[in-house]
């Protein structure tokens, strides 16, 4: 791989909230040093904690806004997908050229994201989404999405022991023995393993329940005592491993298996997702209604509508006594290390991609083909495509 003549933009995120920036110095460092020139617009790295001066000092150079950045730049990397700036007064899409590179989380198959990808395309953009990254064995390195669930679902778990009236695990005193915490988590990919994880670390008894027998035996793994939700695969597991929409008749199948488990808990996560859909509702109110008061849901899944009936995005809320967070992008919260997985995953992508400083693009290369959202004018993700049409 060689970086040389090309020209790589790390504007400043603008989304509320976001302290990610799409890149460190650490890779700024070896861009530069494979031949690459790399613009930083100033301040881009604050809140992840990336100085300006880290970034000069690894061979960055800093410009004063974003629109020097996307000016300058054959390609532009980014966390989130691109929107209107207020500071500067249009839309980041409009700052962009023809034949521009752009590597970001994009969503390009959610409805709120459709006129985005739509002007992408009109302007001529070859637009990469790192959520349709496929999880095979040799772009596991790129995997951004795997790597920020990794994050959400630690931090989660830390989220929720803040808020819990109780300590965690069993403590032992002068005055007695208090019992551990039992943590339940619903969705044991990656987020709900990482979550089981930390939950043990912390002292809990952990439970994990998921619809996919490979996730099941995972979190048996890892030591949680599973929950039998009795889903049959062929219903459950789809292409990849991924849990497929169940039917209503299975839905209801899973709720009531879970009911219990769900009642007893004292901490309650939620990460169950199906790709390019609604979140399924597995916590119904009526199960909310009977958890003990103090008790805690954090509910992961809320970015794609939540598992919980009632959480509420972007709010913490108490409901029935129990405390139901929906905070959305969790990764966030942990902008240096998610920062730092999410800048290794874009190198290693781009170290697929470029060679001899051109991205070249072999749409029969399965990683290409699944994350490539929009070239030659045109919308070329299906997952998108599919989505506009049933919109």
């Amino acid at each position: 791989m060689s970086f040389r003549g090309l020209t790589v933009g790390i504007p400043k995120e603008i989304l509320a909230g976001e302290r990610r920036v799409a890149t460190t110095p650490e890779f700024v460092s070896k861009m530069v040093s494979e031949g690459g020139k790399v613009f930083v617009e100033k301040g881009a790295g604050e809140c992840s904690f990336f100085s300006d001066e880290e970034y000069r000092a690894a061979g960055a150079e800093l410009l004063a806004s974003s629109e020097e950045v996307f000016a300058k730049s054959k390609l532009i990397l980014k966390v989130k997908e691109p929107r209107f700036s207020e500071k500067a007064g249009k839309h980041e899409v409009d700052m962009m050229q023809e034949g521009q590179y752009l590597v970001s989380f994009l969503h390009p198959a959610s409805p709120a994201n459709h006129e985005m990808v739509r002007k992408l395309a009109a302007k001529g953009v070859v637009a990469i989404t790192l959520d349709s990254i496929p999880r095979i064995s040799r772009a596991q390195t790129m995997d951004a999405l795997t790597s920020m669930s990794t994050a959400a679902g630690y931090k989660a778990v830390l989220m929720a022991a803040n808020m819990l009236p109780a300590f965690v695990p069993m403590i032992s005193s002068a005055v007695g023995t208090s019992q551990p915490a039992n943590v339940v988590v619903i969705g044991t990919g990656v987020a709900g393993l990482q979550s089981l994880a930390t939950a043990k670390r912390l002292g809990a008894i952990v439970y994990g329940a998921d619809i996919r027998p490979d996730a099941r035996e995972q979190a048996k793994s890892l030591g949680a005592k599973i929950i039998d939700v009795q889903v049959p695969a062929e219903v459950s597991v789809g292409k990849g491993g991924y849990a497929m929409k169940l039917p209503e008749k299975w839905l209801v199948k899973e709720r009531q298996s879970l009911r219990e488990s769900v009642i007893m808990a004292d901490i309650v996560i939620l990460t169950a997702l199906i790709p390019g859909k609604v979140a399924p509702v597995l916590v119904t109110e009526d199960m909310v209604k009977s958890m003990k008061t103090g008790s805690v849901i954090v509910d992961v899944a809320i970015d794609q509508g939540g598992n919980c009936e009632i959480s509420e995005a972007e709010r913490l809320v108490t409901k029935y006594g129990v405390n139901i967070d929906g905070t959305l992008n969790i990764p966030s919260m942990l902008p240096r290390s998610s920062t730092w997985m999410f800048a290794s995953n874009v190198y290693n992508l781009l170290g697929y991609l470029i060679k001899d400083g051109r991205v070249v693009l072999n749409m029969d290369d399965e990683i290409i083909s699944s994350s490539l959202v929009t070239k030659d004018g045109k919308i070329i993700h299906s997952g998108t495509l599919e989505a506009m049409e049933t919109k």
